[in-house]
């Protein structure tokens, strides 16, 4: 039986896992704030697979719903609707980006999921797909087997919601590590070992600016879940907690900000 991938939010990363959700032959139906129709383009590009609706249309028909959205828009989402529903989390907290900061997230006293999920009672949200760039996201995918095939860490306290997340996950193209609960997802937010990082290539120095660029797009090194248990077993909690654009690889963020201005001007 076809399964089906609900999102909600449409920016890069919702793009992403919408195309990889396709590509492995899941049905997907996607939603964001400004209603179906915004996104007639990207359905039409996603193919028959994929469907608009609205937020509640997606998580209806979802089983699984990804959140591709910002986590400062966490309070929006509707918990009745998801409860009951396997959730996965892409969110990440990065403070110093708009205006979205809580004393919980920086003292420690809660991980980001662990947030989402006190606002979704009654969901089962897992963490996951959400520490890579958009970009390697899509393209980094290998079938099983494959001498490329990279590995995603996931976190939950559902062990059924995270076997049906890790299914998925394989499905589209990655192998996958258990992080444990959702109080231990620390371990793979922002400025930890696994994240970003490891997925992005090596760059040649001497390269022009636009050459840069289309190395940087290239998938890097694959992980092994050894490798990437071990890195996840050093992990040492952050201080301070949170991402920043200055954590991240300056050609994403040229690469970021470009393709946000452009998509805002299609809006």
């Amino acid at each position: 039986m076809t399964q089906t991938l609900g999102i909600i939010g449409s920016g890069l990363v919702g793009k992403a896992v919408a195309h990889l959700a396709v590509s492995a032959g899941y049905q997907v139906v996607l939603s964001n704030s400004r209603g179906p129709e915004s996104l007639s383009d990207l359905v039409q590009a996603l193919g028959p697979l994929a469907r608009a609706g609205t937020v509640e249309e997606a998580i209806a028909a979802a089983d699984i719903v990804s959140l591709a959205i910002p986590l400062a828009t966490f309070e929006t989402l509707p918990a009745n609707k998801l409860a009951g529903k396997v959730v996965l989390d892409q969110t990440n907290y990065y403070p110093g980006m708009g205006d979205f900061r809580r004393a919980d997230l920086d003292n420690g006293d809660l991980t980001s999921s662990e947030l989402v999920q006190q606002h979704l009672e009654g969901a089962k949200v897992v963490k996951g797909v959400h520490n890579l760039g958009w970009h390697h996201m899509q393209y980094s995918a290998r079938p099983k087997g494959h001498v490329e095939r990279t590995t995603l860490p996931i976190a939950g306290d559902d062990t059924a919601a995270k076997q049906a997340v890790t299914r998925f996950i394989q499905a589209v193209g990655y192998d996958v590590v258990d992080t444990g609960s959702l109080a231990d997802s620390w371990r793979i937010e922002p400025n930890t070992p696994i994240y970003f990082w490891p997925y992005v290539p090596d760059i040649a120095q001497g390269l022009t600016e636009n050459e840069a660029k289309q190395a940087y797009l290239r998938p890097g090194q694959p992980i092994s879940p050894t490798a990437a248990q071990q890195l996840i077993d050093k992990t040492e909690r952050p201080s301070p907690i949170g991402g920043t654009l200055q954590g991240l690889p300056p050609i994403h963020v040229a690469l970021f900000l470009e393709l946000a201005s452009a998509d805002t001007v299609q809006r």
